[in-house]
């Protein structure tokens, strides 16, 4: 029977990939690199980091994690560095690990994708599964990013309408055949919809930056209690759809609220300078509010890592995780420089199971 496990779930190792590429990653990425090099640091304490990287940066990254053995570089060409999206969803048949390969068009292709070269990107879940030597599940009819789902490993599912929904996704499907390929595919038996994630996610809203399992039958939920705030709603109504849901296994969900930041977190000029942006893709603006979320936490073996933004509810976004999992150490990392990018710390990171 095919089961994808809870991110919660011991496993192997992590992907990451190097960030580089300049209408992302300001500055050459030199400044990502130093939240990346802090994340694959804390992560290869208990498990293995796969980094990847490009042959230009290949020897500066294994320089640069040399004496680490638990990181390990890996040349595979990307265009960018988002491995959830990008990798392979992995599931488990008996004992065996296999990584599903979905089509990757950098998040709505012709419709509202955010840049026109992707082919190394959609081909990266295959060239990794053929490197390590795991088996391939191919689902690349079906557009789908890591990112926009969170299972809790025994049967369910959470993901938004906005982006599973998206005309540059899979239109030619209805709702229900998109539900039924998620359980065909992965070995679920129960979707919830959630209507939005965070608004002016530019992932079409991501369930990953709104959302997620803490075990089976608990979710943490982004929240704000400002109801000028138009995230406002759509957290009210995701609370109402998950209160009132209950999961494959027949439990009532238990939902927990973490904050927002207080503040928002916009593009600056010094970052706009940062960027070089090519022909099609979609460029940045000063004062451009970026989609900062607390939920976009990640779970390594023994650790959490909780992004952190300079902003007054950091330190409460960490005590609310802290209660979440009491048998991890709860590891704040300056995320802005990796938002200004697009993502955050989940957005970069994929797991292996064991």
């Amino acid at each position: 029977m095919r089961r994808m496990p809870g991110e919660f779930e011991k496993h192997t190792g992590t992907i990451l990939v190097w960030p580089v590429r300049p209408g992302s990653w300001t500055y050459g990425g030199k400044e990502a690199q130093k939240a990346f090099a802090e994340i694959a640091n804390v992560i290869s304490k208990t498990e293995k980091v796969y980094l990847i990287c490009d042959d230009v940066h290949f020897d500066e990254v294994a320089d640069k994690f040399r004496g680490n053995e638990n990181v390990i570089p890996l040349n595979i060409p990307t265009n960018d560095a988002w491995a959830r999206d990008i990798g392979p969803t992995f599931v488990k048949e008996e004992d065996a690990v296999f990584g599903t390969n979905w089509k990757f068009n950098a998040w709505g292709g012709d419709f509202d994708g955010l840049y026109k070269d992707y082919e190394d990107d959609d081909n990266f879940a295959v060239s990794f599964c053929e490197k390590l030597g795991f088996g391939v599940i191919d689902q690349h009819d079906f557009v789908l990013e890591g990112g926009s789902i969170h299972v809790d490993g025994e049967g369910t599912l959470i993901t938004t309408e906005a982006c599973l929904l998206s005309l540059g996704r899979n239109p030619q499907m209805s709702k229900e055949e998109i539900e039924k390929r998620l359980c065909d595919s992965l070995g679920v038996s129960k979707v919830i919809w959630l209507p939005n994630g965070i608004l002016g996610d530019e992932t079409n809203e991501h369930v990953d930056n709104f959302c997620c399992f803490t075990k089976p039958g608990e979710v943490v939920i982004a929240w704000t209690d400002d109801a000028s705030d138009p995230q406002h709603d759509v957290c009210v109504k995701a609370y109402e759809i998950l209160t009132n849901e209950i999961d494959a296994k027949g439990r009532k969900l238990t939902v927990h609220k973490i904050p927002m930041p207080s503040n928002p977190v916009v593009i600056t000029k010094h970052d706009l300078d940062g960027f070089v942006f090519e022909e099609g893709e979609d460029i940045r603006e000063e004062g451009e509010k970026l989609a900062a979320s607390y939920a976009n936490f990640y779970i390594c073996n023994g650790a959490v890592l909780v992004p952190q933004f300079g902003d007054s509810n950091d330190s409460a976004a960490c005590e609310v995780l802290s209660g979440l999992f009491p048998e991890c150490e709860i590891v704040p990392i300056m995320a802005r420089d990796i938002i200004v990018g697009g993502g955050n710390i989940h957005c970069i990171t994929q797991q292996i199971p064991l």
